[in-house]
């Protein structure tokens, strides 16, 4: 059996990246390892908007301390189940910070939740899981369920 030293945990902070993070500590008690928990803030605009338009910088920082908070107490319940974490917040687009991350780390696998848009939704704002599935360095788990 392959050996699970790095997992890394991408949230956005919805039920569903909680329910994967759930798995990721039961998967991390049972093999021993490390969790890398990522959280990337960038807000991809394709199909929404015909053109591009300027965030101040301020509201960017404010969710970067924002996501930084909560990480931090995310990375908490982590440690109180007795293993250790990292965390780290990204301006980058979801799958492309996911993956530069699993390829810093060496990481063994990424355990995160998906929505299973379908239709309409999935066209217009494509699937985090699916990009990062292709382009992953490592296996990916995927975990449904979880409230919005």
């Amino acid at each position: 059996m392959t050996e699970i030293r790095t997992i890394v945990v991408p949230l956005d902070f919805s039920g569903h990246s909680l329910r994967a993070l759930d798995q990721a500590i039961g998967l991390g008690q049972r093999f021993g390892s490390k969790l890398h928990l990522i959280h990337s803030y960038a807000i991809p605009m394709r199909g929404v908007m015909p053109y591009e338009f300027a965030v101040p910088d301020g509201i960017w920082e404010g969710i970067r301390e924002a996501s930084e908070a909560k990480l931090a107490e995310l990375r908490e319940k982590v440690v109180a189940e007795g293993l250790e974490a990292t965390t780290e917040v990204s301006p980058e687009l979801p799958a492309e910070a996911i993956v530069a991350a699993a390829l810093e780390r060496d990481a063994d696998l990424i355990v995160m939740g998906t929505r299973g848009h379908t239709g309409l939704k999935h066209a217009l704002l494509g699937s985090v899981a699916e990009r990062t599935i292709r382009t992953a360095p490592c296996s990916v788990l995927t975990v449904k369920g979880g409230d919005e």
